[in-house]
Formats: C-alpha cells, structure tokens, sequence
C-alpha cells in the first residue's frame, strides 16, 4: 500500500494563524520531486511557498485559490510512489495496472474513472470525487449542473475554475422565459399612428442591463486585509498631520546623467534616485530623531540606526521592505538591495522578516505619475516620505524666471511625538541635501 504523507500549512511567522492559498503550481495527480513548491500561500505579510513533503504524485487537493486555511490544516496529499507508477489522479491504481499486457484487457474497475462520465449527475453535480468542493459550492449557488460545464482538471476534475469560467461565458443565463415572448402585434387603436410603441422598451431595456451589468466577488487578499488594518490602526490611533516642500531635482540629474554608466560598468545596478533620497533621509533623521522614534506604551524611543522601509509594487500589491542600517550603506549596496527586492516582490517571494521592523519608510508615489499625495504612516513609526513626479515647472531663481525639474516632497508625521518645527526641518533637511549632492558627502 503506497505511502499517503500530507501537505499542511506551515508555520510561517509569529502571531500567524490563518493564511490564503494563492496559486497552485502543480495539479491534482501531477509527479512532483521533493523539495518542489506545490503551492503559493499568502500571509498577512508576504508570500510564501509549500515545497513537497517527498517526491510522489500529488492528490486530494482540499483547498482552491482563494480560500482560507490554518496554520497546520491539511490542504493536500502526497502518495510516495515511483515515478513510473501511473498517478493518474488516482490514489488507488496500480503499477501493474500501467504496465500491463496489451494483449490483456485491464480490468473495468482499473480504468480512470475519469472516462466514464455519468449522464444524469446526481443533486447537480459530477460523479463523485471528480467535483471539487469550491467548484460544488458555485454548481449549487448557479443551479447548474455539472455535466454541462467543461472539466479541464487532471482526471477530468471540475474545478473552481471552470465554474467560473463557464459563468463568466454566458452559457449558464437562462433563456428567455417562456411566459415573456415577443410583445404581438399592436391592436389597432383610435390614435394608433400618433402613440409611440412602448411595449418593446422594458424588454430591451431589461436585455440590456443583463447583459452589461455584472458584478464579480472575491475574497480580500491576506496582504490587502492587512494593509486596510494597518492604514486604519494608524487614523485611529496617531495624530497625523503632512507638511509639503519642493525640491529642485536639477542638481541629483545631472550627477545621474554623468556617472550612471560607470556607475552600472562597475556595480553592475543602475543609479537611480532612491538612493539619494535614502541617503538624505539618514542625514536628515540624525537631525531631528523623533521622526525615527516610536511611542511604546507611555515612552518614547529614540534609535540610533536607520532601518528604512522602501515601498515597492510587487504582484500582490504595495509591499515594504526594509534596509537594514541604511547609515552604514553605500549608493551601490542601496540600489542592489532595492533591485533585489523589486524582483522577489514581482516574484511574490519575499519573506515576512523582509517586512519586519523598520524606523522609517520611503514611498515614491511619482513612478505612477503623481504629482502630490499624503502618505499615512505606517505604525509604529512616526514619519513617512512621500516622493512624487518630476515635471519641468517654471520659478524664480536670482530674480529671474527659469525652468527647473521640480519634486513636490511630503512628510506625513505622528504630532503626539514628532512638532511641527522639527517636522518642517526636516524636509529642509531632505530639500538642502538634495539640491546640494556635496553635503552627502561632507557631512554638512
């Protein structure tokens, strides 16, 4: 009897006890080696990949994307067998059922179950064991029957899938009812010429909405459901107030422009502007460290390293990852790492300690073209950095109109420990760093 070992969900942080699955990489009866990822999960604060527990094929998938499970709940199996057994999607089929003789007829009972298919499914739905319970649950809320929709899972599984998929065709509306047929021919009226005909509009009217009016509901992410918590918690619980500046970009350009080649030839990242305003950033918490304290209880603590969190689009959403010591970074090491997290963050395989922490975050709104935002903090820090778009603008300089690439700067701050002042200094701070590239490195 071949060896049946499961597929539970993991541990995968402190205080983490339910997650979502996200995208099954292999299918029901598929051969997978051990150590291969089977499935992509979705925690409150990352994404995250079960590798399989031995090399076997894969079966008895319990949970479809999307739906919910705990931490330790069993959501597959894997029969351990060799790979030249027939998986089949069948946990009971034999080796020597696949290997057998052509010139012996297996037995009926050893055929894939999949080939027969019932033509009257009982209570709507498919033979038995070949309807996925997710797809079971849209069959009984549609009222349609299984044999209508198309399997496309292995062993002619019906899946969630193609539910929805056959939902979403318009095959499952029903056809017009019977008692509603094409309005007659009008009776001749005294004013027949001088009436519109309005027995035709409710009908097309009604073909219309049905037809262009749809709604889809889906279950709120892991990570969105912690993100609407966190942007709550933070309106309730801290006294946000946002301070604007503007900076002239011309200074950072033209560095950029001069040393990114070599910059790229030796360090193999591009040079981007993040790692100026990083840079800036620590300058500018060194000088007014409240805004890289947090309020703990009825203290106040004060921090003398800068963990900055960089606000990434990754595939799943905004995500946050944080740079360890930024003070003690170089450009290249800065540039690398967000490089680095971009691709894990598209990948959706950061991990949850790469979100964990930080003092103080970055978030650069411009790349999607905004010209001015208020970012809300992310607690428990207590300041946020919202950068935006450059546009050519014209302003005064030595008494004269020039134009000048300009960036409207935000800092969103907590007042119960940040003031006004030292929120105003410093994006000052941030301003004067930036359109003096030199301070950066002497320290002024």
């Amino acid at each position: 009897m071949s060896e049946i070992i499961p597929v539970d969900v993991p541990t995968v942080g402190e205080s983490i006890s339910e997650v979502q699955i996200g995208t099954w990489l292999k299918n029901d009866g598929d051969w997978v080696e051990n150590g291969e990822d089977l499935v992509e999960i979705e925690t409150e604060k990352a994404s995250v990949q079960i590798p399989a527990p031995a090399s076997g094929y894969l079966q008895d998938v319990l949970k479809q994307s999307d739906e919910f499970a705990e931490v330790g709940e069993r959501i597959a199996s894997i029969r351990v067998a060799e790979k030249s057994e027939s998986g089949g999607g069948d946990a009971g089929a034999s080796s020597s059922a696949s290997n057998s003789s052509p010139s012996t007829s297996p037995a009926p009972a050893a055929r894939p179950a999949a080939t027969a298919t019932p033509e009257k499914p009982a209570g709507g739905g498919g033979a038995a064991g070949f309807v996925m319970p997710a797809a079971q649950r849209l069959l009984d809320e549609h009222s349609l029957n299984a044999s209508d929709v198309p399997a496309t899972g292995p062993g002619g599984r019906l899946l969630k899938e193609d539910v929805l998929a056959y939902i979403r065709s318009g095959a499952s509306r029903p056809a017009p009812a019977p008692a509603a047929p094409a309005a007659p021919a009008p009776r001749p009226t005294q004013n027949a010429a001088a009436q519109p005909s309005m027995e035709m509009t409710p009908s097309h009217s009604l073909i219309s909405e049905s037809a262009y009016r749809s709604e889809e509901v889906k279950p709120m992410s892991m990570l969105r459901r912690t993100i609407a918590s966190r942007l709550v918690q933070a309106q309730q619980t801290a006294a946000l107030l946002t301070t604007f500046n503007e900076i002239d970009m011309s200074p950072v350009m033209k560095i950029r422009s001069k040393y990114k080649d070599a910059f790229a030839k030796k360090h193999g990242v591009k040079l981007g502007f993040m790692s100026f305003f990083a840079k800036a950033a620590v300058e500018a918490l060194r000088r007014y460290p409240a805004v890289n304290a947090e309020i703990r209880g009825d203290a106040m603590v004060y921090r003398n390293y800068q963990d900055i969190g960089i606000a990434i689009g990754g595939g799943k959403g905004l995500v946050v990852p944080v740079l360890r010591n930024v003070e003690r970074m170089s450009f290249s090491q800065i540039e690398g790492s967000i490089a680095e997290y971009a691709r894990l963050a598209g990948e959706n395989r950061l991990q949850p300690s790469d979100l964990m922490g930080g003092t103080f975050t970055i978030s650069n709104g411009g790349i999607y073209g905004s010209l001015l935002s208020t970012p809300i903090v992310n607690p428990p820090q207590s300041g946020i950095l919202g950068l935006h778009s450059i546009q050519e603008r014209p302003i005064a300089e030595d008494g004269q109109v020039v134009i000048r690439p300009m960036m409207y700067v935000a800092l969103t701050y907590d007042h119960r420990i940040v003031d006004g002042r030292e929120a105003v200094g410093f994006l000052v701070a941030i301003k004067e760093t930036i359109e003096d590239p030199a301070r950066l490195f002497l320290e002024v």
